[in-house]
């Protein structure tokens, strides 16, 4: 099945664009670059799937003119990326000038292939000298990511065009230090709580600093869901809402509004940092677009017998992703929609991720993957839809570029439009690749 759409379905100058993440795709291995709390995390039994880790992923450090021609040649317009904050400053402080110098190179190949570079200052990769300091529980961390931001900005600033605080601060924070998914693993309320307020503050200190170097065009990404109850019983509803808040409201309301949503903050209050108050009106500091990164919607019943959010995940109907994800593209429009209409108005918003995972297989030196393609134009119709409803949506990114290292769920999982073989490094790219190729030029 073909994506059905041309450049020409979409407002004049609107950008398509692939993402990775540094952790992801480089390689921690490679080159001076310092320990992360997810090496930890990964050598931890239990915590990633076959114990795998990012020390050499796609070995993107050496391979990355090669990852930047495959973005060119298939008629992408910009590359969005990460920097690794443990490669920059493997120490948590000390500025790796080996490290600053790889994103020299690797911006300057962005350029000489005439793609935007979208740069994303942090993506996961928390030097352990500061997860050794309670990481995103101890308001020093968003102060040391300041001196990242600025190590980076002052490097390659005057080439990108746009450039994201902090990817997914939903993920850092509440998935990481209360649901325990992810790098540091934790669950406990209270660390989350002061996650959920100091990466929010680590984002307000960056824009801040950024602004103060002249630098434009800053946003950040947040990954939202479309919340949906169980059933019509006022329980589930309420339920819904409490998801809605933990997911959406906390960020957007914060960043937006200068509050945390009353319903929420009435349960963390008593976990929250002292004097959380007198940060509010850093992290509401303007930015120029905001990023949401979209794969599928929630829905929650009721759950009296947990202690709160007393949440229980619900199974949806539709046909699901390898990752277990319902595949729901008309959240993405009720999204889009919303946080137009409550929050944002005329700011530029980007979709800067969407995509799939499948279960891949080589045959023939081919990979024929038509869910990711059906995945792709679904989505790509209901971003349509939401521009059509008035959201002033400028761009679309698809996650990812390559297969990579997926987290939790280690090598697996399967998002990329190119095909890697772990074991020789090979890129193969799949059906989805050359579909994109035939839609963004004609």
């Amino acid at each position: 099945m073909p994506i059905k759409f041309s450049r020409s379905d979409f407002p004049k100058g609107f950008i398509f664009g692939t993402a990775t993440a540094a952790y992801q795709i480089e390689g921690s291995s490679n080159g001076y670059c310092g320990p992360s709390h997810w090496d930890t995390f990964s050598a931890t039994p239990k915590n990633v799937f076959n114990a795998e880790n990012g020390s050499k992923a796609c070995d993107h450090f050496h391979r990355f003119e090669e990852d930047l021609d495959l973005v060119q040649a298939c008629g992408f317009d910009a590359y969005r990326f990460s920097t690794s904050w443990a490669r920059v400053m493997p120490d948590g402080q000390t500025i790796n000038k080996e490290g600053l110098e790889f994103y020299d190179r690797l911006v300057d190949a962005i350029c000489a292939r005439n793609l935007r570079p979208n740069l994303t200052l942090y993506h996961w990769d928390l030097p352990s000298a500061l997860a050794d300091i309670g990481g995103w529980t101890n308001r020093e961390t968003a102060n040391r990511f300041v001196d990242h931001t600025n190590a980076v900005i002052q490097c390659i600033g005057d080439r990108i065009d746009t450039v994201a605080t902090i990817n997914e601060p939903w993920c850092i924070a509440w998935l990481s230090y209360f649901l325990g998914h992810h790098a540091p693993g934790l669950r406990d309320i209270r660390a989350a709580a002061r996650a959920m307020h100091h990466v929010l503050l680590a984002h307000g200190l960056s824009v801040d600093a950024m602004r103060s170097l002249g630098i434009s065009n800053i946003g950040v990404v947040l990954n939202l869901t479309e919340a949906h109850p169980a059933s019509d019983k006022p329980s589930d509803i309420i339920a819904k809402d409490r998801l809605d808040g933990i997911h959406n409201r906390w960020f957007l309301d914060a960043i937006f509004k200068g509050v945390y949503p009353e319903d929420i903050l009435k349960k963390l209050y008593e976990f929250m940092p002292k004097n959380f108050e007198n940060d509010m009106s850093l992290i509401s500091a303007s930015i120029d677009w905001l990023g949401i990164n979209y794969y599928t919607r929630g829905i929650v019943a009721d759950d009296p017998g947990e202690p709160w959010p007393s949440l229980k995940d619900i199974e949806g109907p539709m046909d699901k992703t390898q990752m277990g994800w319902e595949i729901y593209p008309e959240g993405l429009k009720n999204l889009l929609v919303r946080v137009s209409k409550n929050y944002t108005g005329n700011l530029p918003l980007l979709v800067t991720e969407n995509g799939m995972a499948c279960a891949d297989t080589m045959e023939n030196q081919k990979v024929y993957d038509p869910g990711r393609i059906d995945y792709i134009s679904s989505h790509l119709t209901a971003a349509l839809a939401a521009i059509d409803e008035g959201v002033n949506l400028q761009g679309f990114f698809y996650w990812s570029l390559l297969d990579n290292f997926e987290w939790a769920f280690g090598y697996e999982k399967r998002f990329g439009l190119v095909h890697v073989d772990f074991e020789t490094q090979k890129r193969t790219p799949k059906a989805s690749f050359d579909e994109w190729t035939l839609s963004l030029n004609s």
